[in-house]
């Protein structure tokens, strides 16, 4: 059973499980925050963090951990401290860092929002956690997040501060908020919250993570050895900071838990990317895969040197074998393939395993504390080799999400396994190789999408009856989203574009909006009366229709 402490928001691991993981060294009682304090007391003059644009900025890791020192104490004379909730909401800038750093480091907790949420779920996030802070850009992107952070604030009485990077326009300059630290900080113990990701659920807007800094800095370290992660290291930050993968596997994090260099990158096109591997000698980055193909694509005909770069990662969606094959050979480079989650379980193909493993499978995972089952829908073990519902627990895999009891009973077992969603087989060496899902939800090239979320806003529209969205193959992001629409009897036609501004206009990230659009007179239902998701996935699939 998982243990649930009195008060807390989110399950945790039970006392025997904790004991195991701590007398393995799994767990070392590290604080992130406490991580950047050693290096740079290490090595204080090494460059931690690039930021190209605009101009070339550099933190060495002594600039980094004061920077982080004196927005923490300015966070502290506004009011916000340990256990407080702060929606962080950055793109790759050396902000990101520097507001990250400062909270971890007096136990206030980070909130990851991506650049592309938009009002819908950043007033979400703000009043499910309670959060007391919002910070963002002035405008990126073309997009200006104050105005956005006006309209959040309006509908969020409890958020006290907004935070800009920038041009504070109404709000504060984040520039403005660092002080001098009057004394050493009151930070979290390791065992305590670090900050809530965000999960890729399939109803409505995403569950919170919660990741403490022992089993998060564990997945890091494991994610480190594994990719032969060290100080030479140069990792080129090409997707947004704030997802796990760019952070943890091993990402920046894993980066600067070793003592290398972060390159952020502003625009992942090739153009901007491999003139920045090439100036800055990147050795390293992580990419989904559409972002993987593209790449592929360009470099044979780029004239950037990319011979600084020796190992690319892919994880985020299933990298088909096609194109991993091509991956290698078109960038000079080792492909590392991963498949995990924010919930937890990591895998990766290891540098020494062969060719036909690395392209055919998802990886093993990182720890031998990761437990593993592959079961059917009746949760009994399948045979080895066959596929069935990966089911996982470990010394890095949430036993719940944040303040969500309800869920967390379809979630997971009783003796605490998480039900990934994930369909899998696994090979004779402990490989993975992801076959699907069974969950609803929509992987569009790597950026989660809950059906539910758009039907129910699809079902405001005064003209439509019902809707149901489902995924459709797709080459290159691997899905894509099909809306399929009833409208009500006597309404006016819609055109799909309508239907598409309409969810537009609703304040969602962008690539929830529908890709296609059909119109139909009924649904498939299944034997109780729902909606058959099976078959309109397989009805989306018939080539003649799209």
């Amino acid at each position: 059973m998982n243990a649930l402490t009195p008060g807390a928001d989110s399950p945790t691991w039970p006392a025997e499980f904790a004991g195991r993981y701590r007398a393995a060294g799994h767990w070392r009682g590290e604080t992130i925050g406490g991580v950047l304090r050693e290096r740079a007391t290490a090595h204080p003059d090494r460059i931690a963090l690039v930021d190209p644009a605009p101009g070339r900025r550099t933190w060495t890791y002594r600039q980094l951990d004061e920077r982080a020192d004196r927005l923490a104490a300015g966070f502290l004379a506004r009011g916000i401290g340990k256990g407080d909730r702060v929606v962080v909401q950055l793109p790759n800038i050396g902000e990101f860092f520097e507001v990250v750093f400062a909270l971890l480091r007096i136990g206030a907790l980070p909130v990851y929002a991506l650049p592309a949420h938009r009002e819908t779920e950043i007033s979400h996030f703000c009043s499910f956690t309670e959060a007391v802070a919002y910070v963002v850009p002035d405008v990126h992107d073309g997009y200006d997040h104050r105005v956005l952070a006006s309209r959040v604030r309006e509908r969020t009485p409890g958020l006290k501060h907004v935070f800009v990077a920038g041009d504070p326009g109404g709000h504060t300059a984040l520039a403005e908020v660092e002080c001098e630290p009057s004394g050493p900080f009151d930070g979290p113990a390791p065992h305590e919250l670090a900050f809530l990701q965000l999960s890729g659920g399939t109803t409505g807007v995403p569950k919170l993570i919660p990741r403490t800094h022992d089993d998060y800095l564990y997945s890091v370290r494991g994610s480190d050895e594994i990719c032969g992660v060290d100080a030479d290291t140069r990792f080129l930050v090409v997707l947004p900071a704030a997802h796990n993968f760019p952070a943890s596997s091993p990402g920046w994090l894993g980066v600067l838990y070793a003592g290398g260099t972060v390159v952020l990158c502003p625009e992942p096109d090739p153009a901007t990317a491999f003139g920045l591997i090439e100036r800055e000698r990147v050795t390293m980055t992580g990419l989904v895969p559409p972002l993987a193909l593209v790449w592929t694509d360009a470099a044979p005909g780029s004239t950037y040197d990319l011979s600084s770069l020796e190992l690319v990662l892919v994880g985020g969606a299933k990298y088909s074998e096609r194109a991993a094959r091509r991956l290698e050979p078109a960038l000079g480079c080792r492909l590392t393939q991963v498949f995990g989650m924010a919930e937890g379980l990591v895998n990766y193909t290891r540098l020494d395993d062969d060719t036909e493993t690395v392209v055919t499978t998802q990886g093993r995972p990182i720890s031998p504390d990761d437990e593993i089952r592959v079961v059917d829908d009746a949760d009994e073990d399948v045979p080895e080799g066959e596929s069935g519902h990966l089911l996982t627990r470990g010394p890095y895999t949430i036993r719940g999400y944040w303040r969500a009891p309800e869920h967390d009973r379809r979630a997971f077992t009783e003796d605490g396994f998480y039900r990934t969603g994930d369909i899998v087989r696994r090979t004779p060496t402990g490989h993975l190789v992801v076959e699907g899902r069974a969950k609803d939800q929509i992987n569009r090239g790597g950026e989660k999408i809950a059906p539910e979320e758009i039907e129910n806003i699809l079902l405001a529209h005064p003209s439509v009856h019902d809707a149901s969205v489902v995924s459709v193959p797709d080459a290159y992001l691997g899905e894509r989203s099909l809306a399929y629409v009833i409208l009500r009897e006597g309404a006016e036609p819609l055109r799909p574009a309508a239907v598409k501004r309409f969810v537009r206009e609703h304040g969602v990230a962008a690539h929830k909006v529908p890709d296609l659009v059909e119109f139909v007179g009924a649904f498939p239902r299944t034997g109780v009366g729902k909606v058959s998701k099976r078959h309109l996935r397989s009805a989306a699939e018939q080539p003649e229709k799209h």
